[in-house]
């Protein structure tokens, strides 16, 4: 744009249309904001101060500098609430898994599935079958959130069990629940980035393998070679034998309650509305906790709001059998409501635009626009908190640099899906790293080392475009 202009009009952001004149804001601001932002994050969270209030303090740096470059309060509002509107899909099926976890504890599902994994799960293949277990359940159900929220914390349940370190498990089980989700054609984080790619979903998922597959295979490598290390021989068999007695003095475990769990995977399989079958599967829990583990209606019932206490006499498998319920998710729903409001304002003030035409000039080739598309999708993730703020806004910022370049809407896809999914995760204060780090009972600092499978496939994705290998040009698909 012309330095010559005095105004600019800021033009489509969110999906609105502009309704007040307003220039850019110059880079300056743009580092007010952001800059500030992420000090008031860390220093909360070093503090110990909620981070939502580090987000919603956020909001009124950007409404600051809004006001500046010449929007009006009551525009800047409304673009608040309709990015908050965007993810509204995303806190009713966060609600909806913490009313399933909560169920399936109480009625028994999940320790059944503790119970069996010990019974049959070898310690040193336990890290390889929890990516191989997870990825099933992921690319079957679509989701990654109700991956770690059934089959996730069942093998955290049995690697502790095994004495495998918590965060090791929680990268297997990421690991497995992301590979999933971003290549299943039922996830909705997959058919979101192809939609706002104007790519065919197939296109996108097949134009993902070709980095994917080697990625996956590296990891698998390394959850092997370091569950050798660390379960091959180091397993206390007397505590698996005490987790599982533990279990079975307080439920009914026989080999019907996992029947729920695949009733579910089947209906999702089948593309069924996530929403309502997650609350069906919750259902089931209900009536298995009321007929095989002895629970009165309204005490089974009220588990899909909040979990009863377990005590089995061994801390860390009370704290995972202890999770669950709506009511334990709404921490993470006022994440997910300040860091969508907050990504409706980046993009209604400029600094998106901002940022986007400063990206721009540093793209020379195949490497750094694969590599910047990957950092954009993580500074989605980080200053939107949110990953549907990221897939919403890579491809927007994006787009122009890839057509202008000749290449193929895959390109974008593909490297928006792994800047934007699989950094969600990585993020404390993002909807993914609030929920994972919750429903997994580890920190997001102490599990993002072996997050092995996202930097496979970054690094991967990263390389190809260097050799330009994969990077498809538009008369190669013309």
């Amino acid at each position: 744009m012309g330095s010559n202009l005095g105004k600019t009009k800021v033009v489509e952001n969110q999906g609105l249309e502009e309704t007040t004149e307003a220039r850019l804001p110059n880079f300056l601001e743009v580092a007010f904001v952001l800059v500030g932002f992420l000090i008031l994050a860390f220093t909360f969270t070093a503090v110990g101060i909620e981070i939502h209030l580090a987000i919603f303090t956020g909001w009124f740096l950007a409404i600051g500098v809004g006001l500046r470059c010449g929007h009006s309060y009551k525009d800047m509002q409304h673009n608040i609430c309709n990015g908050i509107y965007k993810g509204t899909d995303a806190i009713i099926i966060l609600l909806s898994v913490g009313a399933l976890v909560g169920t399936w504890i109480s009625g028994g599902v999940v320790p059944a599935l503790i119970y069996y994994g010990l019974k049959t799960i070898h310690p040193s293949i336990f890290l390889l079958a929890t990516l191989i277990i997870c990825s099933l359940t992921s690319i079957s159900t679509g989701t990654s959130w109700g991956t770690a929220g059934t089959a996730g914390i069942a093998m955290m349940g049995i690697g502790a069990g095994l004495g495998v370190p918590a965060p090791m498990t929680a990268g297997a089980v990421l690991s497995g629940a992301y590979f999933g989700d971003k290549l299943s054609p039922l996830s909705d984080s997959t058919v979101l980035t192809a939609s706002m790619s104007n790519v065919e979903l197939m296109d996108h998922v097949k134009g993902m393998l070709p980095v994917s597959i080697p990625a996956y295979i590296i990891a698998a490598i390394g959850f092997t070679i370091t569950g050798f290390t660390v379960g091959g021989g180091t397993a206390n068999l007397d505590q698996v034998h005490a987790v599982m007695t533990g279990i079975e003095n307080i439920f009914n475990v026989n080999i019907l309650c996992l029947l729920p769990m695949l009733v579910v995977v089947v209906l999702l399989t089948l593309r069924m509305p996530s929403i309502p079958v997650i609350t069906f599967g919750a259902a089931l829990g209900v009536l298995w906790g009321i007929i095989f583990q002895d629970l009165s209606p309204v005490k089974a019932i009220s588990t899909a709001w909040s979990q009863i206490p377990k005590d089995t006499g061994m801390v860390f498998i009370d704290n995972i059998l202890s999770r669950g319920g709506m009511n334990s998710m709404l921490w993470s729903v006022g994440i997910i409501i300040f860091g969508l409001g907050f990504g409706g304002l980046l993009g209604r003030v400029g600094i998106l635009q901002v940022l986007a035409n400063k990206i721009d000039k540093l793209i020379h080739g195949p490497g750094t626009l694969s590599f910047t598309t990957i950092v954009v999708g993580f500074f989605g993730n980080l200053f939107g908190s949110a990953m549907y703020v990221s897939l919403i806004l890579t491809p927007k910022i994006m787009a122009s640099k890839i057509d202008e370049m000749g290449y193929d809407r895959r390109v974008l896809s593909r490297n928006a899906e792994f800047g934007g999914t699989l950094t969600s995760g990585m993020v404390p204060w993002s909807d993914n790293g609030i929920y994972m780090a919750g429903i997994l009972g580890v920190s997001t600092f102490a599990y993002l080392p072996y997050m092995w499978l996202a930097f496979a496939c970054m690094g991967i994705s990263i390389l190809f475009g260097a050799m330009n290998k994969c990077m498809w040009k538009v008369e190669e698909t013309a």
